[in-house]
């Protein structure tokens, strides 16, 4: 849908000719994200340089009747950022500068589109840490973290994005500017608007300014990589290490997910042994004794038939190519036009989860080639359907949502969420109520009223109005 000639002339009016775009590539790159699902079909692409400038175009919306859909790195896989039916793109690109270092509260101020590995080199440079990361931080923006409360493979020690986020500065669907918790660690005031923003995939308003917490950087990050021979021994192992050590990362994948990055990458595999399922871990050696109980702890774990091989990084480039047998199975398992499943429990409800998942799926998709990973220390689990070569999308996708819901009724029987860390979006959309309840929709639908009473705001996520 075509935006009127005096929309259109009023966007350039705001944020200048050269920064709204309304070719077919720019429509085609701004308006999708990861996903594979949906045809992008924004109606234009701005990108405002201020947030005076964001204000504008959102009061225009409302004025004019015009949707947004908020646009960071597009490295969503929920669909959360695309713009299938005309809504007019806000982009962040240029709203990029880390604007204040607060040594004293160990705090930076940033813009929306400052992308996570920038914020994590300048707290590098700070000889600080910026703890939320994954493997798509040279691309992902903050604001986009923010909208989705992004996770990652630090889950276990650091949490997620929510925990970092010390204030905010936000345009609601209204196109007021508000500040939420003033960057203050001790706030009690009142209800924490904050939080409702984190979360909302921009359907309440959009971050335009973000405080973050910065913590002390880890010191001799170890990385060990061990085979096991089923999935309990991998909850075994997680059960041993984290009573004894304290654990930065504990995530886990299988052989064919070794087998595809190994091919792609050219990295080594782990070790000679092929097992079905790996867990790499990672910890703080403060002591040759803590490296000491690492070792231990393996060889017990060997002892009980839980561990077939490992290994532990020896050099800095061996812990990263460690880490790349995890961090790069999203990359190169995008070829095969993966369907993905992010879903999360208790930790303590895992080893059944797992098996009742796996029963799922060894049963509906014989056929089709499945890629486990996931951040497993934090109960979060990736489950990657791969389309075969000869199959249309279409039909490969449809056959994956017949399979959903015999999923997402496992994931409620668990009490788990359908969406572990990469928000709703389109895709979750439909299964929303196997994780929150209709009273709690409704809610939810009252609460975007308040803020977005037009519907301005990313329109069709998490929930429909209706």
């Amino acid at each position: 849908m075509a935006l009127a000639a005096a929309t259109l002339q009023a966007l350039v009016n705001i944020v200048g000719e050269s920064r709204v775009r309304v070719d077919e590539q720019s429509l085609a790159t701004w308006g999708v994200d990861w996903t594979k699902m949906y045809t992008p079909a924004p109606s234009a692409i701005v990108f405002p340089s201020s947030i005076e400038q964001v204000q504008a175009v959102v009061r225009l919306a409302n004025e004019a009747g015009f949707a947004i859909v908020p646009s960071g790195g597009r490295t969503g896989l929920s669909a959360g950022a695309v713009a299938a039916n005309g809504e007019v793109v806000v982009s962040f690109d240029y709203l990029n500068k880390i604007t204040e270092f607060i040594a004293e509260d160990r705090a930076v101020r940033i813009q929306a589109g400052v992308v996570t590995e920038q914020l994590q080199n300048f707290a590098e440079e700070k000889g600080l840490y910026y703890p939320v990361d994954f493997a798509s931080a040279g691309s992902s923006q903050l604001g986009g973290n923010i909208g989705t409360n992004a996770g990652g493979i630090k889950v276990i020690k650091y949490g997620m994005t929510r925990n970092w986020v010390l204030g905010l500065k936000v345009v609601t669907g209204k196109g007021d500017i508000l500040e939420l918790n003033k960057d203050m660690i001790k706030n009690a005031t009142g209800y924490d608007l904050r939080h409702l923003f984190i979360g909302a995939e921009g359907t309440l308003g959009l971050v335009v300014e973000a405080t973050m917490k910065l913590d002390r950087a880890p010191r001799n990050l170890q990385v060990m990589v061990l085979g096991t021979p089923d999935f309990p021994s991998v909850m075994n192992v997680l059960r041993e290490f984290q009573a004894r050590l304290d654990l930065t990362a504990f995530e886990f994948f299988s052989e064919l997910s070794v087998q595809i990055v190994t091919a792609h990458s050219g990295i080594p595999r782990p070790f000679e042994s092929a097992t079905p399922f790996y867990a790499l871990l990672e910890f703080e050696a403060l002591s040759e004794a803590m490296s000491d109980e690492a070792m231990t702890i393996f060889e017990h774990c060997a002892e009980q038939g839980w561990v077939v091989d490992g290994v532990l990084g020896q050099s800095e480039t061996q812990a990263k190519n460690l880490w790349r047998l995890r961090e790069d199975i999203s990359e190169t398992i995008a070829p095969f036009t993966p369907y993905k499943n992010d879903i999360s429990v208790m930790i303590a409800r895992v080893p059944a989860f797992i098996a009742d998942i796996d029963a799922i799926v060894s049963s509906q998709y014989p056929d089709f080639r499945v890629v486990w990973f996931g951040h497993i220390g934090d109960g979060n689990l990736h489950l990657n359907i791969l389309k075969p070569d000869a199959m249309e999308k279409a039909d490969f996708f449809a056959k994956c949502k017949e399979v959903n819901v015999q999923v997402f009724e496992t994931v409620q029987k668990y009490n788990g969420s359908v969406s572990a860390e990469h928000g709703v979006g389109m895709t979750k959309k439909a299964y929303l109520t196997y994780t929150r309840s209709p009273v709690e929709i409704e809610y939810l639908r009252a609460i975007k009223q308040v803020f977005d009473p037009n519907g301005v705001m990313n329109p069709g996520k998490i929930f429909d109005l209706a």
